[in-house]
């Protein structure tokens, strides 16, 4: 299996050992970021620092003037972790390339703190009238045209022979936001779903075109939330479990509208990159086969997004159960030259299992995985590399 390793370009710039290095855990291709949201990042082996703050969603590399003049949405640069009017995407690229990897970018989308703080008529609206402004609202069309030129520039940079689209799709409650405080209340993915919908004007009018008063839905939402709050929390997780705390009737038509908003943003997206992409140039999108599911790994229906993109990056880190639970949807609809990356983590103190990395791989290949992504390479530790080093060989090259 061809495996891909994740990397920052603070990862490579400035470390002229980096290149290599990567090259010497057995992959042969890196998956690069080139837009961003903010983070902190340690950077355990870089002869220059050690912590990396990318205080703000950015993108990494000079953006087009000509393509963003006079639009209100636009990206932003990046801050003194990349110095305005560099390219530190380019220049880790071609060090990549140097050593021998083939480079892929990796293009952070709907998912932005600083774009919703300073237009926060842009961001997911809950039930409540809580703005979330690290989640611009994918159904609005002035968002929606953002992302898909953003998709667009940031996928296609020199250097690179494809693209893994994040967060192409809604993003919602969940985001571990700065200095996070929302622990007092466990919330499942049911409850986060219900605390992710989005009561924007535009998203109003799609309830209406499903046959629901907006005002009406959220006090459903509303009412379906309170004994949540009365008894601290919900572990219910799976669709029934929205439609036994919604009602059959309310959470299909939520979905609907949410799955038509998504579809679009995907179709937007990937038509823009294919636009402006060279031929062969591989469009991939991080997915959950679960549709109602917010987040990095945004949901899509299965024969849909692989009628649309050239596959998807699935997150299979954990059990064997987990994995079969995120891969086998997607086996029916396979075809020829379709990706089905298995991203692992292999972070032992992000709750990676660099150990069974092999084992995991091989399980994955036997539910169709045609390919691996290691998370994230930059981060992990020394005697994590070692073991992923030893893994991939245990596996054979990963290219083989």
């Amino acid at each position: 299996m061809r495996a891909s390793a994740f990397l920052y370009p603070w990862d490579v710039v400035g470390d002229p050992k980096a290149a290599a290095r990567t090259a010497a855990i057995g992959v042969r291709r890196v998956t690069l970021a080139s837009a961003y949201h903010s983070t902190r990042a340690v950077t355990p082996r870089h002869p220059a620092h050690r912590i990396v703050t990318a205080e703000h969603a950015a993108v990494l590399y000079p953006p087009d003037a000509g393509r963003w003049d006079g639009r209100e949405l636009r990206p932003y640069p990046a801050g003194e972790w990349a110095p305005a009017g560099k390219d530190p995407f380019g220049q880790a690229a071609a060090a990549l390339a140097d050593a021998g990897l083939e480079v892929h970018s990796w293009v952070v989308l709907a998912h932005n703190s600083r774009l919703g703080a300073e237009h926060p008529d842009i961001g997911v609206v809950n039930a409540y009238g809580d703005r979330y402004p690290w989640a611009p609202c994918i159904a609005r069309p002035a968002v929606r045209e953002y992302l898909a030129s953003l998709a667009a520039e940031a996928a296609v940079r020199p250097g690179a022979a494809g693209t893994e689209l994040e967060s192409c799709g809604w993003y919602g409650f969940a985001h571990l936001h700065a200095h996070d405080k929302a622990g007092g209340v466990v919330l499942g993915d049911a409850t986060q779903y219900l605390m992710s919908l989005c009561f924007c004007p535009d998203c109003r009018d799609g309830y209406a075109g499903q046959g629901w008063d907006a005002r009406e839905l959220a006090a459903h939402v509303r009412r379906a939330l309170e004994p949540v709050w009365a008894v601290g929390g919900s572990q219910a997780t799976g669709w029934p479990a929205v439609e036994r705390l919604l009602g059959s009737g309310p959470a299909a038509a939520t979905l609907a509208w949410r799955v038509q908003a998504a579809r679009a943003l995907q179709e937007a997206a990937v038509e823009a990159v294919r636009a402006a992409a060279p031929p062969g140039f591989r469009v991939l999108l991080h997915a959950d086969p679960a549709p109602y599911r917010c987040g990095a790994n945004a949901g899509v229906d299965a024969g849909h997004v692989l009628g649309l993109a050239d596959g998807v990056v699935l997150p299979c880190t954990g059990s064997a159960a987990a994995r079969e639970a995120v891969l086998g949807p997607f086996a029916p609809h396979r075809r020829a030259g379709t990706v089905l990356a298995a991203n692992l983590t292999v972070v032992s103190g992000m709750g990676g299992s660099p150990g069974t990395l092999a084992a995991d791989a091989a399980h994955a290949a036997s539910l169709g995985a045609t390919e691996l992504r290691l998370y994230h390479a930059g981060l992990a530790s020394d005697p994590d590399l070692r073991v992923v080093t030893e893994q991939l060989a245990e596996l054979g090259r990963p290219d083989a």
